[in-house]
């Protein structure tokens, strides 16, 4: 079965404190009437502190819509590298032992994605499959995961790789003054994280099931408005209560695969704000601590989209990781309103001791395999397959 290897997780080096933002709130905004209100919010979403792409001068600064997003694509081809090669190194594996890359941002935009400027520079394959998810939000690291899950249950023996790059401080916008907007202005950092999942061996989260719920007619309580000054964010009041309905869809998963969802040993869990992490305590009843490492990359980095599952799943690794067979559930939330949820249980397997003959760089380069159409990976997922995984 995939496994989930260690992640690497980067953060850019400006820092912005709780009380620094809040000092701005009141400066930049002395006269909004609902300034109390945010405030409140902001206090109350546990952020010590966040990291930016930018000096938090130039954050504040308002460019254009062009430039913030010539912006994202210079910093995510200056950091990116790093995380890749920390996450394969983490892996045990090279560039060209990568099947898929998985790239998952919804903070800036290019076309070709940057996957295919990964494939150019970064040694992998020019076969290498590409799948950028850009229109998940936080939601989209749970479902890189599952789709990396699904694509080497399909190819045995395959190998993806998963990046996220979220520079939320790039969405910024400093005349937009509705309440959702402040509060996200004190809520979301920036962010990177890579990581494998292997077809076989490896050390980490055994991917054993995986499914997607969709709260029924809720695509406005989480969404972007696209204007000329780029993408303005939208929250809806109703999105803090939305574990009520999307808890009995992690519970009817588990219990799909003869587990209790409130009785797991490890949680990764995407990390939208306090109450969200409550509120699934709640519904769970599970104990706060549970959801250590959801709450530490919070108050540390504060919400960080589709890092934050990453991220969470890197500080249970620093933890010493769980003990074999351990079980747990990873989730992640966002627009839609979308749960990505999969189950798996801790392995400590070793990895194989060399990659399969299709990423023999030797093969690779014979006049046989120069002149040779490439063959597929493995036969495609067959419908037993399918109901197994």
């Amino acid at each position: 079965m995939p496994v989930l290897c260690r992640p690497a997780v980067a953060v850019p080096e400006h820092v912005i404190t709780r009380e620094e933002t809040l000092g701005l709130a009141r400066t930049l905004h002395a006269g909004h009437e609902q300034l109390p209100l945010v405030l409140r919010l902001i206090g109350n979403t546990g952020v010590a502190k966040r990291h930016l792409v930018q000096p938090i001068e130039r954050t504040l600064a308002h460019p254009g819509f062009e430039a913030r997003n010539a912006t994202y694509e210079t910093e995510a081809k200056a950091r990116v590298p790093a995380v890749v090669a920390e996450a394969l190194a983490h892996a045990g594996l090279q560039a060209r032992d990568i099947d898929l890359i998985v790239y998952v941002s919804c903070t800036g935009f290019m076309m070709p994605s940057l996957t295919a400027w990964m494939i150019n520079t970064l040694g992998f394959r020019s076969d290498t499959r590409q799948l950028p998810i850009a229109q998940l939000g936080c939601a989209a690291g749970g479902a890189a995961i599952n789709r990396a899950h699904d694509f080497c249950a399909a190819y045995p023996g395959a190998n993806a790789l998963i990046v996220a790059c979220e520079f939320c401080s790039l969405c910024y916008q400093p005349t937009d003054l509705t309440v959702g907007n402040l509060l996200s202005n004190g809520l979301f950092g920036d962010a990177l994280a890579a990581a494998v999942v292997r077809g076989s061996g490896g050390t980490g989260v055994l991917l054993e099931r995986n499914g997607s719920h969709l709260v029924p007619d809720s695509e406005d309580w989480i969404a972007y408005k696209v204007r000329e000054t780029g993408f303005h964010f939208l929250l809806d009041k109703r999105v803090p209560g939305t574990m009520e309905q999307l808890a009995p869809a992690l519970v009817d998963l588990a219990a799909r695969h003869g587990r209790d969802a409130g009785r797991q040993d490890f949680y990764l869990i995407h990390a939208g704000g306090p109450r969200i992490l409550d509120d699934l305590c709640k519904h769970l009843d599970v104990v706060p601590d549970m959801f250590r490492f959801s709450r530490a990359t919070l108050t540390e980095y504060g919400n960080i989209a589709s890092a934050v599952v990453l991220d969470a799943l890197r500080r249970l690794f620093d933890e010493g990781g769980a003990a074999p067979g351990a079980t747990g559930l990873i989730a992640g939330f966002g627009p839609g309103i979308t749960a990505e949820i999969s189950l798996g249980s801790w392995t400590h397997d070793a990895p194989p001791p060399a990659p399969h003959a299709l990423h023999d760089p030797q093969a690779l380069h014979t006049p046989q395999a120069l002149h040779a159409p490439h063959a597929p990976l493995d036969p495609p997922l067959t419908p037993t397959a399918a109901v197994a995984r």
